[in-house]
């Protein structure tokens, strides 16, 4: 069985707002833990994550699946602090859809819905949805506070 983890938020910005927001390396660091991310965002390319964590420095890393401007980012990832080997099967991927919403609801601007697969188990899947509800909770402080 996969498990996925995923989050979701309403966010009052245009969808070119917020890939901007997801393109940018020191957008990204303000609300990505602090990550310093490097990658030149064309399919293929590879994408690191640079931060500390915990007092300790990071390296996270995978590769550019999918680029669609103003709609999908998608890319594989991996992270050493897993304690998992460095080997296919332990890339996850995480993909950052973006779609406009209606007026009426939240009101017009643009749902971000974020996901992470497979995770190891239900357990795994929650603790992620969690950290990534962080995120986006952080992404929309970024981009509305602007």
């Amino acid at each position: 069985m996969t498990t996925t983890a995923r989050a979701d938020i309403h966010i009052d910005a245009s969808r070119e707002r917020l890939w901007e927001a997801l393109t940018d390396p020191d957008q990204i660091e303000k609300y990505l833990f602090g990550s310093r991310v490097s990658t030149d965002w064309k399919p293929g390319s590879p994408i690191v994550y640079r931060g500390d964590w915990e007092g300790k420095p990071y390296e996270d890393k995978g590769t550019i699946l999918e680029v669609v401007p103003g709609e999908r980012l998608v890319s594989s990832y991996f992270s050493p602090l897993s304690g998992k080997p460095d080997a296919p099967e332990s890339y996850t991927t995480l993909t950052y859809a973006l779609s406009d919403e209606p007026e009426g609801g939240e009101g017009p601007g643009t749902r971000v819905t974020f996901t992470q697969e497979p995770c190891a188990d239900e357990a795994e899947a929650e603790r992620l949805s969690g950290n990534w509800r962080m995120v986006l909770e952080s992404l929309k402080s970024v981009v509305e506070g602007d």
